[in-house]
């Protein structure tokens, strides 16, 4: 059993474990070696040989705790019918969403697509270098995989109009959500031994909107994924309160963004607590990068608590400060 899982079935607080988001990334020269050959994205994250290679590089460099598959949440949307392409500088852009053809496709044709992502957990969750280790898992919330699939861009660049009280918003939220549960199983049956859901938008939402876009449907995602005996962590970045979150939601860790104050999380929040630091802290020097973390160690040290970032490894980011940060974890 690896660390995390002590941490968060045992709530273990001895040892504290450590993976990082976006930890298989453009901030490693490895990474980049294989991107530049490999223009697609989307083909890449379906290529179970290269994605294999690319999630357990950091694990070749650093002594994480977990390696979390190299995929990308909008691999749903593609499976669904919709095109997805990623552009350089720009982000992704998706296609035209042809309702009927989504809500009408049927179980198979998703799963087949989706299927080098089984392919490649089942390879990777076996990889010696994986012992004692947890393989994450994960999915989009459907909150935010509904953004992205009426919005077709990321909301940073524009944020259409459209995108509440959609025509047929109940139906697709429905096909989102089946859609998911079918990837989490496979996923879970493949071997990956936890499940993160990633809500990156939760914080584009008024507070009127969570029932409806956020509690319902993530509700149902994490009392599927407990049900397969998988402890499961939620990312809603930026939302407005996490301890209501967590009320609502009964997720098995919360892992909290960078804008939030991490004393007021130790202090109303008792399940186990992931992240927190900002990654632009990586970006500084040692000395304040040793004293940011020694915050956070501090702050988390009576409570279970899986150290991580409050967003993903920045591309601009040395992998010597992630081998420094790694080592001021482990030698705490």
């Amino acid at each position: 059993m690896g660390t995390l899982k002590d941490c968060i079935k045992y709530k273990n607080t001895d040892n504290i474990p450590v993976w990082f988001m976006r930890q298989a990334g453009r901030y490693l020269p490895e990474f980049r070696e294989i991107r530049s050959k490999n223009t697609d994205f989307i083909k890449l994250c379906l290529n179970p040989e290269l994605s294999k290679i690319i999630t357990l590089q950091p694990l070749e460099r650093f002594p994480l705790d977990a390696a979390i598959i190299f995929s990308d949440i909008l691999t749903i949307p593609f499976a669904m019918g919709q095109k997805v392409e990623f552009e350089k500088n720009f982000g992704p852009r998706l296609g035209e969403l042809n309702l009927d053809k989504i809500l009408e496709m049927p179980d198979n044709e998703i799963v087949d697509k989706l299927n080098p992502i089984y392919q490649l957990i089942k390879t990777t969750s076996k990889d010696k270098i994986l012992e004692r280790k947890d393989l994450i898992g994960f999915v989009g919330a459907t909150w935010t995989l509904l953004v992205y699939m009426l919005n077709k861009q990321s909301p940073k660049k524009k944020l259409s109009e459209n995108i509440y009280n959609f025509k047929n918003e109940h139906e697709l939220i429905k096909k989102i959500v089946h859609v998911q549960k079918l990837h989490i199983k496979k996923q879970v049956e493949s071997g990956a031994s936890i499940i993160q859901i990633f809500d990156s938008w939760a914080g584009l939402l008024s507070k009127d909107k969570y029932e409806k876009y956020i509690y319902k449907p993530t509700q149902e995602l994490v009392n599927y994924t407990k049900s397969l005996g998988i402890e499961v962590i939620c990312f809603p970045r930026s939302i407005r309160s996490y301890l209501e979150y967590c009320n609502e939601i009964k997720p098995d860790v919360i892992s909290i963004d960078y804008e939030v104050n991490p004393l007021e999380i130790a202090r109303n929040i008792n399940i186990p607590i992931q992240g927190g630091m900002s990654p632009q802290i990586l970006l500084t020097d040692k000395e304040n990068l040793k004293k940011e973390a020694k915050r956070y160690l501090d702050i988390f040290k009576d409570h279970p608590y899986i150290f991580n970032l409050g967003h993903g490894i920045l591309p601009e980011t040395d992998p010597t400060m992630v081998d420094y940060l790694v080592k001021i974890v482990k030698d705490y």
